[in-house]
């Protein structure tokens, strides 16, 4: 018996990474649950279970004391020194108190119990490994999907997606590969619940960290990112070094670098602008692929009015006044924006603190002239 009880103990260390001693002590709880249901005994007792041989023998304990208040938990010093002289008042004696057909009950009742903790300590290594991944992206395979999540495989785990986290227009088709980010881990009584997201800003920054060698590296810092996903996302970078730009290695050359995020994320416009300090800067930077003639900011109300040509107000709105959104999710600055006409008419602009903003790069934003004129027209219909 014992050999196999170690070679049991050995396969479960290895196959399910739960160690010895963890499943040593599920036994033994067992044992003791057994001991107490079959026999009617609500006393205080150890199963002590002996690996070399496979024995389990059962020791009752009772405290030792003056006056015995509860002959099942105690024992008088007079009794107890009956038995052993060096026994004082404050120890704890123990009896063996092993029934002699134990080990047939005790394998039967305990055997549900064993499994049950063995399975919450498994449960508990894959919390663990999953909660130290949270904030964090991962391949999954798609399962099954019903009228609230789509349910994904991620190995040892399986995760959900829920509807509010799927990309809107985004198919998912069974035993698909796909990549997803953690939001959420949390202990349930079926065991740890992970909760991923396609839609999360994190799973962005992870995307570009993971494409981006100078973000990761750290000369690079994603400063802020504002996203709708499945259609328009803006991310603001600076760049640690100033021979770095910061712009340019997060697009690659010829857009390569990007181009895997947009792919990665069904063709979701990504607008990558540089981050300033200086809220002016940052924000014409933000409301690209608009030209900006001038941010007049109310430093007392965080709020910016800016000024851009006529011809360009429908695209600094952008459709549904998307561009506009983004650009003050990205900056943390209210944004209101004005034609150069109306400026002039209210006497804004030019304004004695006006400065000139540089146009934007063309290539600070991901999608080709043919996209820009036809959200213009877009907007101009709408």
């Amino acid at each position: 018996m014992s050999s196999d009880l170690l070679d049991a103990l050995t396969a479960l260390e290895q196959q399910k990474g739960i160690s010895r001693d963890i499943i040593v002590e599920a036994i033994e709880a067992a044992l003791v649950t057994a001991y107490k249901r079959n026999f009617n005994q609500a006393q205080n007792v150890r199963v002590d279970l002996n690996l070399e041989n496979g024995s389990m023998v059962v020791y009752s304990r009772k405290d030792v004391v003056e006056e015995v208040e509860d002959d099942r938990l105690q024992i008088s010093i007079e009794d107890a020194k009956d038995i052993n002289p060096a026994y004082e008042v404050g120890d704890v004696l123990e009896q063996e108190v092993t029934p002699r057909n134990f080990g047939r009950i005790a394998a039967q009742t305990a055997k549900q119990v064993v499994t049950q903790r063995v399975r919450e300590a498994e449960r508990g290594i894959i919390y663990e490994e999953f909660v130290d991944r949270t904030d964090d992206i991962v391949n999954g395979l798609i399962e099954r999907q019903d009228s609230r999540n789509i349910y994904v495989s991620l190995g040892k785990v399986e995760a959900a997606l829920p509807v509010n986290e799927q990309i809107q227009g985004e198919v998912y088709k069974p035993q698909s590969r796909i990549r997803v980010y953690i939001t959420k881990v949390e202990r349930t009584t079926r065991g740890p619940q992970v909760i991923v997201s396609r839609t999360h800003p994190g799973l962005l920054r992870r995307l570009f960290e993971m494409e981006v060698p100078e973000i990761y590296e750290g000369i690079v810092e994603i400063k802020s990112i504002a996203r709708e996903a499945g259609d328009r996302s803006k991310i603001s970078v600076y760049a640690h070094n100033e021979e770095v730009d910061a712009v340019g290695a997060c697009v690659g050359a010829k857009g390569a670098r990007v181009q895997t995020i947009v792919n990665e994320l069904n063709g979701e416009k990504i607008d990558i602008v540089e981050w300033s300090e200086d809220p002016i800067v940052f924000v014409a930077n933000a409301l690209s692929p608009s030209k900006v003639l001038d941010v007049i900011v109310n430093e007392e109300e965080k709020s910016t009015t800016v000024v851009v040509p006529d011809y360009q107000l429908s695209l600094a709105i952008g459709k549904r006044g998307q561009n506009a959104r983004l650009a003050a999710k990205l900056t943390g600055w209210k944004i209101d924006i004005k034609s150069e006409t109306d400026a002039r008419e209210m006497g804004i602009y030019p304004s004695e603190s006006s400065r000139f903003i540089q146009e934007q790069e063309s290539d600070n934003s991901f999608y080709d002239d043919e996209e820009i004129e036809y959200d213009l027209y877009q907007d101009e219909e709408e």
